[in-house]
């Protein structure tokens, strides 16, 4: 699976970027990136691992274990994963758009987020910015829906959300946008995992 820095990434592609500390990979995160290539109409998909999650108390298994996770869980030529963050020294996703858009001019990127996270966006450094920055595509995860669609970040831009039937005209919305998917769920999670000890962190 190739990095993010050796895609070719033309200007007018459709990118959708999913990241997170994905401690560890797992099949709900393969799951929620096809669905998001399908239903957003994306041209490409990459799996943004960050060093560390700022929200998160506890540090995570080493970079590079999560890397190699990540692309062993991966089966799919249109769905890459970048340490990005992680060689741009940026640690904060306002911070990792205004890099991509940079290094990456003409680019249509959608954030991509499970309902989840999107129920605590607002506690995101500077989270209405990343409304402001590109287009944000929700999908649901299981037991979130009502709180997803019930959180600040919902009632704030009410206004700038399009319809579920509308999806595939996300990426080529200008922001703030989002839109609010309900998609066959599957119930993993990276938190599950390690609690059952599954997961080393080696």
């Amino acid at each position: 699976m190739a990095g993010f820095d050796e895609v070719h990434l033309r200007p007018g592609m459709t990118v959708g970027l999913l990241g997170g500390s994905f401690d560890p990979p797992h099949a709900g995160h393969v799951h929620i990136s096809n669905e998001a290539l399908k239903r957003f109409g994306l041209d490409r998909l990459v799996w943004l691992v960050s060093p560390g999650n700022p929200l998160k108390p506890n540090a995570p298994a080493p970079l590079q274990t999560r890397m190699e996770a990540a692309r062993a869980e991966l089966d799919h030529p249109r769905i890459n994963v970048s340490d990005f963050e992680a060689r741009h020294g940026t640690r904060y996703t306002a911070e990792t758009l205004a890099a991509l858009l940079q290094v990456h001019p003409g680019v249509r990127f959608v954030w991509l987020m499970g309902a989840d996270n999107f129920a605590s966006f607002h506690r995101w450094q500077s989270w209405q910015e990343i409304m402001h920055t590109v287009p944000v595509g929700v999908l649901a995860r299981p037991g979130q829906r009502i709180a997803a669609r019930a959180s600040v970040a919902s009632r704030v831009f009410r206004a700038a959300k399009l319809p579920a039937a509308a999806a595939h005209l996300l990426p080529y919305a200008t922001p703030p946008a989002w839109c609010f998917l309900n998609v066959p769920m599957n119930a993993l999670s990276s938190t599950a995992i390690r609690e059952q000890g599954r997961w080393a962190k080696t």
